[in-house]
């Protein structure tokens, strides 16, 4: 008669979780985009304080861009298709990109 040993071999599975990949909201600085219109934009949709809004407004005049908020895709995307929409609702042509930080 025979014995048989099994041996039974533990596996640890280690998950790591990846933060996601995050990205801007580049406002783009044109002469028919009224300041006041970003300052508003940048209140209602990005949840900026008057003066935070204010100061993203000036370097977006001052450096040809600025950069309304940093966010995951999907939120950068939304966020961005509302600001544009907004914006030619009440006929203006503000430019607004999304990319990779």
């Amino acid at each position: 008669m025979t014995t048989e040993t099994a041996t039974i071999a533990k596996k640890e599975t280690k998950v790591i979780i990846k933060k996601p990949s995050m990205f801007k909201v580049i406002f783009e600085n044109d002469n028919a985009t009224p300041m006041e219109f970003v300052v508003e934009v940048l209140m209602k949709i990005y949840h900026h304080d008057q003066a935070s809004a204010t100061h993203i407004m000036t370097e977006i005049h001052e450096k040809g861009k600025g950069v309304a908020g940093l966010y995951t895709y999907e939120i950068a995307e939304q966020k961005a298709g509302e600001t544009v929409t907004s914006a030619r609702m009440n006929g203006f042509p503000l430019a607004v990109t999304v990319e990779a930080e």
